[in-house]
């Protein structure tokens, strides 16, 4: 299919048509219903809310503060039941509306199931939200809410806390002279002034952390590379890669989210590349450090101290021996726990509940609405596609000034008024963000969290002559003015660019940079520039082979025979480093990237 000369059609991610509504005429109600919005035929969703005779039900099953409740009971009853066993707690749900928790109560599929359909909203009181069965909320049409933003400050001060403890020995000092003991030169500190402090994850409470330090005489770098580089330079902190931060820091302030990508990504080979006594915080998520490396490295003295307010298991074992050495400062998962931070996130979690129950939309919602399923079936492989694409052009982007702006294009032969691409643009959204990031993306947020990071979202309709028949031809992302970690995956225009299509259902990746490929977005894939030439394909799958590592598609794109070609290989399982390095010295290999889907 070819496009008009006059096919572009700019969108803003404001002109979306038939955009979801949550009507707000409430007598005292708290009932969901799902109507459709027809454009030219076609069902899209909307949310309307049902009159009750009686005030909505909140069962709050774990101490809350004062100021929410308070906030709650103002509009709704409230029965504050604490300690319920998962039975009591599948008893009571369906007499209630809303659930208010904090990390300790699963709300579990049983409980969803049990609440026969009128649980419309769970309100974490905090940010994780790992205690709630994020599938079945949505498939019960139950709306899921947390509190983000509270208890940053409470945890930044509690990582300098941890921070400052740690260099002058107070933990160890204190448990010592109450022992009855006097040892003044043994806990002998360190100073900060003048000391480089390197925040891994520049996010809300990194950033507080880093400008608190700098109040300390610190000198802050930090490694996000997604952060702005504006924001950084406006506390007075250098943005640096991975490694450079880990070799240039006498202390390191973990801030990073639990990812695929950062889980334990303080290991053995990580902890070698740091100066020698170094000293780590950790207030942000346990699993991102091997806690028996670590062990390891305060042994060998490449860690000389950790102060570690997290950890992988929570309680830890009591014969830990992370918690029992001698270097290391522990606390139990203190860092939101202030007064002033317990009150905020119960009227954050609060004012979220009951926006949800008045039929408002949410910006920290962390599920996505239920939609029709005609709509939903039809988008499907097109919404796995739109994901995938933006999961791969964000690993192809290299450390630095950070994203600020994507592109997407779809190519279609339907009218724009007859094709609504939020959930698309949301899945795009959800793609580019969630690697690196704790947060949740779905239709209700996306739109909100990417102008919250500063992340512009542009839309391009290309119309397409022939049948409409299928909803959209091919989704192209692009990602302006950034590095990237293949070259070849910078299209002529100088972004990076990576198209897709669905075939026979099945999402593909028909395009990375200006190289035509054909690879199933399944599993993992390798990228790699080549000189064109025989046997190339051979040597890559036999050193794969050789690991028992499964190729499951495998295409080659190339400006002309003999020329330079980009080689597109999706793998199964997950290749190790070494066989990424055979396949990186072969040498008509210029340049490889593994990606992870």
């Amino acid at each position: 299919m070819a496009a008009s000369a006059s096919s572009t059609i700019l969108l803003s991610s404001k002109s979306s048509r038939a955009s979801l509504s949550w009507k707000n005429q409430l007598s005292s109600t708290s009932a969901f219903g799902i109507s459709g919005v027809s454009l030219r035929n076609r069902q899209h969703p909307r949310f309307v809310i049902f009159s009750m005779d009686a005030k909505p039900t909140i069962l709050v099953a774990e101490k809350l503060g004062e100021a929410g409740l308070k906030l709650l009971k103002e509009f709704a009853n409230v029965d504050c039941s604490y300690n319920l066993s998962p039975e009591e707690l599948c008893t009571k749900i369906s007499l209630c509306d809303a659930l208010v928790v904090r990390s300790g109560t699963k709300v579990s599929r049983e409980i969803f199931d049990s609440s026969g359909g009128r649980l419309k909203v769970v309100g974490r009181a905090g940010v994780g939200i790992d205690n709630v069965d994020l599938a079945a909320a949505t498939e019960h049409g139950c709306l899921v809410v947390n509190a983000p933003t509270a208890n940053t400050v409470a945890a930044a001060e509690h990582g300098i806390a941890l921070l400052t403890a740690m260099a002058r020995n107070v933990a160890q000092a204190d448990a010592s002279i109450k022992a009855g003991k006097w040892l003044r030169s043994k806990y002998v500190g360190v100073s900060l002034v003048g000391k480089t402090l390197a925040v891994m994850g520049f996010g809300k409470v990194g950033s507080e952390v880093a400008r608190r330090a700098k109040g300390l005489g610190m000198h802050v770098i930090a490694h996000d590379p997604y952060a702005p580089a504006d924001r950084a330079r406006a506390i007075g902190v250098q943005l640096v890669s991975f490694d450079e931060a880990l070799a240039s820091a006498d202390f390191i302030s973990l801030h990073m989210p639990l990812t695929p990508a950062t889980k334990k990504i303080l290991n053995d080979e990580t902890f070698a590349k740091m100066k020698k006594g170094v000293r780590i915080v950790n207030v942000a998520r346990g699993g991102v450090i091997d806690e028996e490396a670590l062990v390891r490295a305060l042994d060998a003295g490449i860690v000389a101290q950790a102060a570690l307010d997290v950890f992988t298991e929570e309680p830890p074992p009591k014969d830990s021996k992370l918690i029992q050495h001698e270097n290391v400062t522990a606390t139990p998962h203190l860092g939101a726990s202030t007064t002033e931070a317990q009150e905020g996130v119960a009227i954050e979690v609060a004012e979220a509940v009951v926006g949800a129950l008045k039929g408002e939309l949410s910006a920290t919602a962390v599920n996505a609405p239920m939609v029709p399923a005609e709509v939903l079936s039809e988008l499907k492989p097109y919404v796995v596609l739109a994901e995938k694409l933006g999961r791969l052009a964000v690993q192809l982007v290299a450390g630095g000034s950070g994203v600020k702006s994507v592109k997407v294009s779809y190519g279609s032969a339907r009218a724009p008024d007859d094709l609504d691409t939020r959930l698309l643009r949301a899945m795009i959204t959800k793609g580019v963000i969630e690697p690196i990031s704790s947060v949740f993306i779905n239709l209700v947020n996306a739109d909100f969290t990417a102008k919250q990071r500063g992340l512009q979202i542009s839309e391009e309709r290309i119309l397409l002559d022939g049948s409409p028949e299928s909803p959209v031809e091919f989704i192209q992302v692009q990602i302006a003015n950034v590095e990237s970690k293949f070259a070849s995956a910078i299209s002529d225009s100088g972004e990076i660019r990576v198209e897709g299509r669905v075939k026979d259902g099945v999402p593909h990746l028909t395009k990375v940079g200006s190289f035509e490929v054909d690879v199933s977005l399944e599993g993992s894939i390798i990228l790699c520039s080549q000189v064109d030439q025989p046997g190339m394909i051979g040597k890559v799958g036999s050193v794969l082979g050789e690991e028992n590592v499964n190729v499951s598609f495998m295409s080659v794109g190339r400006i002309a025979p003999r020329k330079q070609a980009v080689m597109a290989i999706g793998v199964d399982e997950q290749p190790s480093k070494e066989s990424l390095k055979r396949i990186g010295e072969i040498p008509a290999i210029q340049e490889f990237v593994y990606l992870r889907l």
